[in-house]
């Protein structure tokens, strides 16, 4: 009996671990996106992938490196996490190293929760995996047409946004002109 309990248990681990780690392609050409996996010049967030040993305080991340990094936040700081952890999501994350030598989160963006088609009264857009944005209102006089996450924030355009909520059905946006509700849709 211990012999098929131990063998359910590395089976159930190894399919874990697979859907953590993906299979490494990616759609188009074959590269990863630009818009969640490039650090740019100046930028302090780090990309990588959130692990499957990620828990209640601790995150681990799988950067786009290979390196496996664990980051402590505050599961009480609501605006410490945006998007959720789930393991094999991609996260974009920032933080800092505190005097113990450990990594501590300020803010972790989910990017696949992020990822998708949203409308507000009048916007419409889908955020590609490639870093581009589709637009469904063609009357826009200047639509999105890029995104990028930079320093922990999203960058639409030029236009530089703080994302204040991100979950499942919901995003709000703010910049200097206000805040922006948007849903998903589906």
């Amino acid at each position: 009996m211990d012999k098929r309990v131990s063998t359910i248990l590395f089976a159930v681990m190894a399919v874990l671990f697979i859907v953590a780690c993906g299979d490494g392609k990616k759609k188009g050409d074959g590269q990863q996106s630009l818009a969640t996996t490039e650090e740019s010049k100046g930028d302090t967030t780090v990309y990588g992938v959130c692990g499957v040993n990620t828990a209640m305080h601790n995150l681990e991340l799988v950067t786009v490196q290979g390196d496996t990094l664990n980051y402590l936040f505050d599961v009480d700081d609501e605006s410490a996490v945006k998007g959720g952890l789930l393991a094999g999501d991609r996260l974009a994350v920032v933080g800092y190293k505190n005097a113990d030598g450990e990594y501590e989160a300020n803010q972790v963006l989910n990017l696949t929760t992020l990822m998708g088609k949203w409308r507000s009264i009048d916007k419409q857009f889908e955020l590609m995996e490639d870093g581009t944005v589709l637009s469904a209102v063609k009357e826009e006089a200047h639509p999105w047409t890029s995104w990028k996450v930079f320093n922990g924030q999203l960058l639409l355009n030029k236009d530089t946004f703080t994302v204040n909520a991100l979950g499942g059905d919901s995003l709000y946006l703010e910049n200097a002109h206000g805040i922006f509700t948007f849903t998903r849709q589906k």
